[in-house]
């Protein structure tokens, strides 16, 4: 069974290639969503797909990829689909 999680992570994240990281480690998970740059400096993601999935890439986000500096991350699982069908940029 699918789910929900919604992600905003903190810190160094933008201008660094976290969005685009982060989609190739969304894809090669098999999960769908999107992910955008907010206007606070945080990045806000929504993906879908298996639990076990979400939670690897729940904790890469933590880490996300070598240029940017995590400082914080919240994140929250729901049963509400949005039905994406791919993982894009905005």
């Amino acid at each position: 069974m699918n789910e929900h999680l919604t992600i905003r992570v903190y810190g160094e994240v933008q201008g660094v290639f976290y969005r685009t990281s982060a989609q190739e480690e969304a894809v090669a998970l098999d999960l769908v969503g999107v992910i955008s740059n907010e206007t606070d400096g945080s990045v806000l993601i929504e993906a879908e797909g298996s639990r076990e999935y979400l939670e690897r890439f729940l904790e890469w986000c933590k880490a996300g990829p070598p240029s940017a500096h995590v400082t914080r991350i919240t994140s929250t699982f729901y049963s509400d689909l949005q039905g994406y069908e791919d993982f894009v940029i905005r």
